[in-house]
């Protein structure tokens, strides 16, 4: 899991920009005697089958681009100004090191030195409009020959372990979900199972909107990565989860109501298999269970999460016993009929 994660999490794949990771995942599950299509949102559809028929279609989903930045001019200095994919903190973003999707290009993404801030602008953190990054050109000309509008970049891949059982890289959201989907397809289930990595969740869960609309799933089990709360200066009634609590389950978030029957199935799950877990605490937040919700004619949704420190950023942090508990519960509920949950 550690190796495939750290695979996955080095690829460069901003919303819109997933063909690499798709063919990074195709690659690794094409032996396993799946049945894959891909659709015209680019979303990869798999159908596994298992020892036995379900009466209810079981779809496991998650999304698999991530954050970046993209280009929406280069002006006259060779310097490329940028719009976010995806809800980007810019606070986090001056000084980060950019590689750009296309070329391969390494950039730095730049602002006002505080040597020549005024004394108003102190202390203050710039918009990304006032921000650009620096690929060492001189003119706008210059500056052609490599990028052009409308190309795409992510932070720099930098996957390390660190800490005690820690992890740090980009993307872990939600290539985790992606490594653990991979590694289902590539199992014997005990049931015929459909699994879905999407495309676009970053900026409106767009690539969720038409699978559920293709498949029409009865269940649907999102695998994700959620914001943890545990750092300083949030007092616990914010903490939404702590890095190393275990999976997180979540029965309301900002765009989703959980249904309350799979919430209580899968905590059972886990207390009767010693997988530790913990609830998301705050009604925040969101992913594509929501469409698989509302869209066609719904569907019953659950989310597994895993609790990661700085989501969005250069380096998001997960444990990777938190992971693994992700992985455990999303194996054990998938040998479930569901018929009578």
């Amino acid at each position: 899991m550690k190796e495939l994660l750290e695979k996955y999490c080095n690829i460069l794949g901003p919303s819109g920009m997933e063909d690499e990771i798709r063919d990074a995942i195709l690659e690794d599950i094409k032996g396993s005697g799946c049945d894959w299509s891909v659709d015209a949102m680019g979303n990869l559809l798999v159908f596994k089958k298992g020892r036995k028929k379900r009466n209810k279609k079981v779809l496991f989903s998650a999304h698999m681009d991530e954050v970046g930045f993209m280009v929406k001019h280069i002006d006259e200095n060779g310097m490329i100004w940028f719009g976010s994919l995806g809800g980007i903190d810019r606070r986090v973003v001056s000084g980060r090191r950019v590689k750009f999707c296309k070329s391969g290009l390494r950039g730095i993404i730049a602002s006002k030195a505080i040597h020549m801030q005024t004394p108003e602008e102190r202390g203050k953190c710039e918009p990304l409009e006032e921000m650009n990054i620096d690929i060492g050109a001189n003119t706008r000309e210059e500056a052609l020959k490599y990028i052009k509008v409308g190309d795409c970049a992510t932070f720099e891949p930098d996957f390390q372990p660190f800490g005690e059982g820690l992890v740090r890289s980009k993307a872990l959201d939600d290539r985790l979900g992606c490594a653990v989907m991979a590694e289902m397809v590539n199992s014997d289930l005990e049931f015929d199972t459909y699994f879905a990595f999407n495309t676009c969740e970053e900026i409106g869960c767009d690539g969720a909107a038409e699978v559920v609309y293709s498949l029409r799933p009865d269940i649907v089990i999102a695998l994700e990565a959620t914001t943890a709360g545990d750092v300083p200066g949030v007092s616990k009634n914010l903490c939404a989860c702590s890095v190393g609590g275990g999976a997180v389950i979540s029965f309301i978030d900002g765009g989703t109501i959980y249904d309350k029957g799979l919430v209580s199935l899968a905590t059972s799950v886990a207390d009767a298999n010693g997988i530790k877990w913990q609830f998301k605490n705050v009604v925040a937040g969101g992913n594509e269970a929501r469409n698989y919700q509302t869209g066609a004619s719904g569907a019953r949704v659950l989310a597994i999460s895993a609790p990661s420190r700085y989501i969005h950023t250069a380096g998001d942090v997960l444990h990777f016993d938190d992971i693994e508990s992700v992985r455990r519960l999303a194996f054990l509920i998938n040998e479930r009929s569901f018929d009578n949950d």
